[in-house]
């Protein structure tokens, strides 16, 4: 597979988000997840991405362990920032976040025990703390690297003022944040900033949580799937949202392609800066995203595409005003 560079790293043009492995879309058993993170492996797949909420901890502990004989090969990247409390059910529960530079070491100290690995590739704020000075987090974040228990520093979902103020204390070498056809908000000013800066841009759910594969139905949800509660995904908006497959299911049949291809063929069009990671639980549909970097977009293809999932077409919000709260806007 082709390479990119994302600030001080060079990745795989396509990464994997395993969020789905163990959290948020109803997981999946231990010995598939490995398998189909060795088959990434296999296919050239070298960009992996986790982080302490997916669970919480124990997908940390899985990537970890499936990754360890190819160690040398990947590139690990996990996440920070939430607080995270034992509820009196013994459910963990994200309460808020946390990005406190005590914080940043304790959570960072724990992850590289559940990794099972001496250092991290690349550490992201999940999400900016507002109570607490970007400088003073991404201070804490630095120290880990002099200390060399992390190689590049990473932000996820955070603006374009907190990446300039972040980037005067140390490189940050990539920013993860939601990219795809149906959610073209860092096209406003963000992606100009990455460029400028030297930042490689990440975006997660390139594929809108898996709207963009032909298969996908609500049906096909399980009961304690995250998406059951997004508003693209509510009944009405989702029937809305399904003729846009159907136009673009006409032109993947022309391009000999599916249609989770062609939505991640444009994400990769952006520019060279930029590295999606889809997830995928299943064999077949990480061979048919990993496929999709083969596929060649002409600007008419990409216009044509961002035409048929035009803003005004997509229904719904990509969250509920409570998660969009999280969002550094």
């Amino acid at each position: 597979m082709k390479k990119r560079k994302i600030g001080a790293l060079t990745v795989s043009e396509i990464g994997l988000g395993c969020m789905g492995f163990t959290h948020a879309y109803g997981g999946d058993d231990e010995q598939s997840a490995i398998k189909t993170l060795h088959r990434a492996v296999e296919l050239g797949v070298t960009l992996f991405d986790t982080a302490e909420m997916y669970g919480p901890f124990n997908n940390e502990i899985l990537v970890g362990k499936a990754l360890k004989p190819f160690r040398d090969q990947v590139v690990i990247a996990t996440k920070f920032g939430f607080k995270l409390e034992r509820q009196p059910d013994g459910h963990i529960d994200a309460t808020g976040v946390d990005g406190r530079p005590e914080h940043v070491r304790e959570v960072a100290e724990a992850s590289l025990k559940r990794l099972g690995v001496d250092v991290i590739d690349l550490l992201y704020q999940h999400r900016v703390d507002p109570d607490v000075p970007i400088e003073d987090t991404v201070g804490a974040m630095a120290d880990l690297v002099k200390e060399g228990k992390v190689r590049a520093l990473g932000l996820s979902e955070a603006n374009s003022e907190t990446l300039r103020r972040a980037s005067k204390v140390h490189q940050i070498s990539a920013l993860q944040s939601e990219y795809s056809l149906w959610t073209r908000d860092p096209e406003k000013e963000i992606l100009a900033t990455c460029r400028e800066l030297n930042i490689g841009f990440v975006p997660y759910s390139p594929l809108g949580r898996g709207f963009f594969a032909s298969d996908f139905t609500t049906k096909s949800l399980g009961a304690n799937d995250f998406r059951r509660l997004l508003p693209r995904f509510q009944e009405g908006a989702f029937e809305k949202n399904r003729q846009i497959i159907t136009e673009m299911e006409k032109m993947a049949k022309e391009k000999n392609a599916t249609v989770a291809q062609l939505a991640l063929a444009w994400v990769l069009s952006r520019g060279d800066f930029i590295v999606p990671i889809p997830g995928a639980r299943k064999i077949r549909h990480l061979e048919d995203n990993v496929a999709a970097t083969e596929i060649q977009l002409t600007k008419d293809d990409c216009v044509r595409l961002e035409n048929i999932v035009s803003p005004d077409k997509v229904a719904g919000k990509r969250y509920d005003d409570s998660r969009l709260k999280l969002v550094d806007k």
